[in-house]
């Protein structure tokens, strides 16, 4: 697999502890903890993605 071309979240700060990778390729939409690149990763279809940051968007915190 080619290397995948990460982008932090607008959302995400170098002083916080909740910081979010995403990287897309045709058809998967990649996600990772931008402090532990080596640790997992989530892997989601576009449309559940698209579903998930609607609903994110929308969520009060």
């Amino acid at each position: 697999m080619a290397e995948l071309d990460w982008f932090k979240s607008s959302y995400s700060t170098n002083e916080d502890a909740a910081c979010v990778e995403v990287a897309e390729t045709s058809g998967v939409v990649h996600v990772c903890d931008s402090k532990d690149k080596s640790g997992p990763q989530l892997a989601f279809e576009p449309t559940a993605w698209r579903a998930f940051v609607a609903f994110a968007a929308t969520a009060e915190v």
